[in-house]
């Protein structure tokens, strides 16, 4: 049986560190701010959105939620985040997916100022990760709180083989740019790719995020392989499970995230440990 890489557990120490690093900060009278927007009325959004809140007031943050009708126009959207920018109770925005058809998301996300963008998505903070820059910016939650998980369970990379299946900008993009830059030699997987097992038999590292039920089976994963699944996905039961066949490869591999419990909680500790972060680098720099 392998070894089940516990998000919740870790998400859970990693919330009580950032607990005690805002009490720390609320001493010096400083409330680290985290502003959420959300446009429409997505009840999956909503429920993300709620349970962010929650955890951010119960950590001791200042929390914000911004609700704005689907109706919005790109310019009121960009002159609400140009307030928030301004704002100098927020040192954390984040814009919440997806946005209506008729607002470029990008130029939403590029809009955000690159020292209160606490999701990593801007051109400056990109370009810092690639570049593997030293010094203090924000990256992407969920790839951020997988190697935070990785960490915890000791896994080495360097001179691992490593599979990234999505091409996202949210997980896939800045996953193979943090693995690269932790020593691994990394392949990205996508729509086009032909024989995705071709390159899975062979990792040492398996990331998935599509979205596409049993994408991997027990005959796709080498014996050994650490497989962290990032895809949210219904059975034919009404059950949330991952991309991989868990019951398929749990005997073959070494060790793997469950579904729910692994990757998730991971990604919203990392968003609230990001927004201490971000308060902090600001203190740092006068700000």
């Amino acid at each position: 049986m392998a070894i089940l890489l516990d998000g919740k557990k870790t998400a859970s120490e990693l919330n009580e560190t950032t607990r005690k690093r805002i009490l720390k900060l609320k001493q010096r009278g400083i409330v680290p701010g985290l502003a959420v927007v959300i446009v429409g009325e997505d009840q999956a959004s909503q429920r993300y959105v709620r349970n962010k809140h929650k955890l951010a007031l119960k950590l001791g943050m200042n929390s914000v939620i911004k609700e704005v009708p689907a109706s919005i126009t790109e310019a009121q959207l960009l002159a609400l985040i140009t307030e928030l920018n301004q704002d100098t109770t927020i040192q954390a925005i984040l814009v919440q997916d997806p946005l209506p058809k008729h607002i470029n998301e990008q130029r939403i996300m590029q809009s955000i100022s690159s020292t209160k963008d606490v999701d990593g998505f801007t051109a400056v903070n990109v370009g810092q990760l690639y570049l593997n820059l030293t010094g203090n910016y924000p990256v992407a939650c969920t790839p951020k709180g997988i190697m935070t998980l990785l960490e915890k369970y000791d896994i080495s990379l360097r001179g691992k083989k490593a599979v990234v299946i999505g091409r996202s900008a949210i997980v896939g993009k800045p996953m193979a740019a943090l693995l690269v830059n932790a020593g691994a030699s990394v392949s990205i997987l996508h729509r086009y790719t032909t024989e995705i097992a071709e390159y899975t038999r062979d990792a040492d590292l398996i990331i998935s995020a599509t979205g596409v039920l049993r994408l991997l089976g027990a005959e796709a994963v080498k014996p050994g392989a650490v497989i962290v699944d990032v895809g949210q996905n219904l059975d034919e039961t009404g059950h949330l499970v991952g991309d991989v066949d868990f019951n398929a490869v749990k005997d073959k591999v070494a060790a793997i995230t469950p579904v729910p419990g692994g990757v998730g909680p991971m990604t919203i500790a990392t968003l609230m440990q990001q927004t201490v972060d971000l308060t902090e680098w600001g203190l740092a720099n006068g700000k």
